[in-house]
């Protein structure tokens, strides 16, 4: 009876260093690093560009050239609810899925703890754009050499998706090309907040990886529905680039992106 006591104490005592330990971890001013990976799916699938044929609910089959958007704000929550703003100046990328480096943003300097939720801007936001072209930093050349920039008075290209398609009304493959940002009527910049299924636990030697499911489907064929042979005009194939399906792709966004899983490695 004694050894089993001993035995049942000793487990206690363990289990409450092991606790202090990771509180004096959790309490400190120390700062370890954080990766979001971008894993773009279409309708479940993984995306395969150029040659992969995908169909919408809508009937229309696309094979998906381009798939970029720019990813900015990131703000981090802990289970205790502290929050944690990435610096801004740091906070601007684009996730391209043609290029396996650009789909996973390394943050540094994030503050050791147990993160539970993840909330980032989908473009870039207002008030940063209107600090004029000065204003962007590096940020700027950065979109310019990805084509994720028009001229500046027409604004960043929160999504550039490209490809062509073919439909019931549309027989050969015809060019799209879908890109949201600011319009004559709405600035369309976005925010989307989501849970993480695991914590993500920072700490000076581990690196957790939040990988963020993107089912690029959801862009024209989530709760509004877009048919692209609906918006075909000029012999250019179908062009949405302005108008209210631009914001009604905005709101589709919502739907777009899921947390899958957590890496704490």
């Amino acid at each position: 009876m004694q050894f089993k006591n001993l035995i049942a104490f000793m487990a206690v005592l363990i289990t409450l260093v092991a606790c202090n330990n990771d509180e004096t971890i959790l309490n400190s001013n120390e700062k370890g690093k954080l990766e979001v990976e971008f894993d773009n799916i279409f309708s479940g699938a993984d995306l395969t560009l150029n040659n992969q044929l995908n169909t919408t609910s809508q009937g229309e089959n696309l094979k998906i050239g381009k798939i970029k958007y720019i990813v900015s704000n990131i703000v981090l929550t802990k289970e205790d609810g502290t929050v944690f703003v990435y610096p801004k100046n740091q906070s601007y990328f684009i996730v391209d899925e043609s290029d396996e480096t650009k789909r996973v943003l390394e943050l540094q300097d994030v503050p050791v703890g147990n993160y539970t939720q993840i909330k980032f801007g989908i473009g870039v936001d207002q008030a940063q754009y209107n600090l004029g072209a000065t204003g962007q930093g590096d940020f700027l050349a950065q979109a310019e050499a990805a084509d994720m920039l028009g001229s500046w008075d027409a604004g960043y290209k929160f999504i550039a998706f490209e490809g062509t398609f073919t439909s019931n009304t549309v027989s050969s493959d015809t060019p799209f090309m879908v890109h949201t940002g600011k319009t004559a009527s709405n600035y369309n910049y976005t925010e989307i907040t989501l849970s993480m299924p695991d914590k993500a636990l920072v700490r000076t030697k581990i690196t957790p990886e939040i990988h963020i499911m993107a089912d690029v489907n959801k862009i024209i064929d989530g709760a509004n529905k877009i048919k692209l042979s609906d918006n075909t005009a000029g012999g250019m194939g179908a062009m949405i680039m302005s108008g209210n399906n631009v914001s009604l792709i905005t709101a589709n966004l919502q739907e777009m992106f899921s947390v899958n899983h957590v890496h704490n490695d």
